[in-house]
């Protein structure tokens, strides 16, 4: 999809997009969270601890030792792309004793891999500021206990004082150093760790990025790890948390919606996102309870008061009674009078986008159910190995990954391979991010065979930000050729001519509707055009509970006036590829039957025949239908769900 396309519609939620209705939402239990609805909850709640009461917190058995289960994403093979995700480092027990669900990893790997080199041999590893290794935050000396973990304090159960700073013969100054000084870090108290640390903080600080700013979690993340200066273990708990709760929040919403008696519209913003971010690691983390809830809570108590931190400890508190499935069973529509409901809550997607994957895929039971659950999984990292730059296994050897199933291109990294701009081959521009998916249609174009003198004449004609025009313009060149590249917006065409700068590019700032070109004088027109997006949430966590349904209609008349300017400047006997990166069929077979028409009665580009995208495909690649034109899906082939339609125009 080219990102000429609407900007973030806000954070408004409409109740109908969380898959699930309201229902009663009143209770007597007041702002504190309220009575459960549930009458077996009852007789708990008397021996349970009032919201704000930290005195009392420890009285109930922490959840340290509970299996949550396993929770497996899907994808093309199988659970490929998921990692074990370990406990928080509250959890002392020894490792091999923990309950080991099916869990995705922090993302913790072994970050010393070699690195490409345009000399050859072996180069610089990926860089290494001296970061904590480990899941959560430790202090500069802190101590161990013996086996390696930290040491617990045996009287108090708080871990160790810090060695910081040791004076007058081994006097500790209990400080927690200048003002302003290091990265923000939560408050700390005498002989104990900072309250929050920083990786929760930076993923608390993502979800307030999203919501005040309307930003990209993508784009805002870097940042934010930066100015916490986390990188490895902890960069990826934090994005693993600020992901996976932006990912979930309409589960999320449920879920706190069903143990407060305040409206989710009532709760100031950052509370709820205090909340949000508890809730997903109580239900989707192995984290343990009591550090998923201390620590949100201190998140609210520094700004907001011991009253707002009373409330969030009481609905995390309400929360953790239950794991996901106990409060799917609760909360979820009935499966046989409303599976696409039930599987959109299960899976966190709004009502309207589990319908439009049901429509296209023409299943509403197991198959859709796999799809929702592909694209609600962590997904792992895709490189593009650029041709005439370095080839695919020696990306894949550079960067510790391993070369992708289908595109001769491709290479995958696992989830949480920390920052990818920070590999050597990325950052020398011998590798960019890009999924397998739209590598493959992008090649496709490049097989499709044409008809008469092949001119070595391309054209893209929605560029930005430059992905698919730095593949075609390898291509290209190796063939003697030229690709001409338009974008509407000049500081995305800003982005392709970096992308393509040592290449035979020539980059225009236009609407691609009304484009300077021309006509008829290209052998091969790419239309990677501005679409919702759908096929692409699990990369884009906060899209889903942004677009709404009445976004399609705005989109499909610009993909038609789009591929009608490109069938114009296609010459006889050349070739169309129309993409997008969403399923919606109102955007793949609805606008391309629109524009191809029938034989009787041609659309409004004039006599075109659209030919089998199939065999411009991997021959292996499997689960591509009837044809002519091809849908990909992440629990099929492991890709973004692109589409693909060649169109060709007739000799003559």
């Amino acid at each position: 999809m080219s990102e000429q396309d609407p900007g973030p519609r806000g954070d408004d939620r409409r109740r109908d997009d969380r898959g699930a209705p309201r229902g009663d939402r009143r209770g007597p239990g007041g702002d504190r969270g309220g009575r459960p609805r549930d009458a077996r909850d009852r007789d708990r709640r008397d021996d349970r601890p009032r919201g704000g009461d930290r005195d009392r917190r420890d009285d109930r058995p922490r959840r340290d030792d509970r299996d949550r289960g396993g929770r497996t994403g899907s994808g093309w093979g199988g659970d490929r792309g998921r990692d074990e995700q370990r406990g928080d480092r509250g959890d002392r027990r020894p490792r091999d004793d923990r309950a080991r669900g099916d869990r995705p990893d922090r993302g913790g790997r072994d970050d010393r891999r070699p690195s490409h080199s345009r000399s050859g041999g072996d180069v610089a590893r990926r860089r290494d500021t001296g970061a904590p290794r480990d899941g959560g935050f430790r202090g500069r000396d802190q101590r161990d206990g013996g086996d390696g973990r930290p040491r617990r304090d045996r009287d108090t159960g708080r871990s160790p004082r810090r060695d910081d700073d040791r004076r007058d013969g081994g006097r500790r100054e209990r400080t927690a150093g200048p003002r302003n000084a290091g990265p923000p870090r939560g408050r700390v108290g005498p002989g104990r760790p900072p309250a929050v640390d920083p990786a929760r903080q930076a993923a608390y600080d993502l979800l307030t990025a999203v919501r005040e700013r309307e930003a990209y979690a993508n784009l805002a993340l870097p940042g934010i790890l930066r100015r916490y200066r986390l990188r490895d273990r902890d960069a990826a708990l934090a994005t693993e948390l600020g992901y996976g709760t932006l990912r979930a929040q309409g589960l999320l919403d449920t879920v706190i919606d069903a143990c407060t008696d305040r409206p989710l519209s009532k709760i100031e913003h950052p509370l709820l996102d205090a909340l949000r971010l508890g809730a997903y690691q109580l239900l989707r983390t192995r984290v343990p309870a009591h550090a998923a809830v201390s620590t949100c809570v201190e998140l609210v108590r520094g700004d907001h008061g011991s009253q707002s931190a009373g409330f969030v400890n009481a609905v995390l508190r309400r929360i953790g009674e239950h794991d996901e499935a106990e409060w799917l069973d609760r909360l979820a529509p009935d499966p046989a009078e409303d599976p696409v409901g039930n599987a959109a809550l299960r899976h966190a997607h709004p009502r309207w986008i589990a319908q439009a994957f049901a429509d296209s895929l023409g299943d509403t039971g197991e198959e859709l159910t796999a799809a929702l659950a592909a694209d609600d999984a962590r997904p792992r990292v895709h490189l593009l190995a650029r041709p005439g730059e370095i080839s695919a296994e020696e990306l894949a050897l550079a960067t510790g990954g391993e070369e992708a199933p289908w595109s001769p291109y491709g290479v995958h990294l696992e989830p949480g391979s920390g920052d990818i701009g920070e590999l050597d081959a990325v950052a020398e521009g011998l590798a960019l991010v890009q999924d397998e998916g739209s590598q493959l249609v992008a090649a496709a174009l490049a097989r499709a065979e044409l008809l008469g003198e092949d001119t070595g004449r391309w054209l893209d004609l929605c560029a930005g930000p430059g992905g698919k025009a730095s593949l075609l313009g390898g291509l290209v060149a190796a063939h003697g050729g030229t690709l001409d590249a338009v974008e509407s917006s000049e500081r995305r065409a800003g982005l392709v001519r970096e992308a393509t700068a040592d290449l035979p590019v020539t980059v225009h700032v236009a609407d691609g509707r009304e484009a300077p070109l021309p006509e008829g004088g290209f052998d091969r027109v790419l239309v990677d055009a501005p679409c919702t997006g759908l096929g692409a949430l699990r990369r884009r966590p906060e899209a889903r509970w942004r677009r709404r349904p009445e976004d399609t209609a705005a989109l499909t008349r610009l993909q038609r006036e789009l591929l009608v300017a490109a069938l114009g400047h296609v010459r006889p006997g050349g070739v169309v590829a129309y993409v997008t990166c969403s399923p919606h069929v109102s955007e793949t077979a609805g606008v391309v039957g629109r524009i191809v028409g029938r034989e009787d009665r041609p659309g409004p580009a004039g006599p075109v025949e659209q030919l089998d995208a199939r065999a411009c495909l991997p021959a292996d690649l499997p689960g591509l239908g009837d044809g002519p034109a091809v849908q990909l899906w992440p629990h099929r082939h492991g890709t973004d769900a692109m589409f693909l339609a060649l169109i060709r125009k007739p000799l003559g």
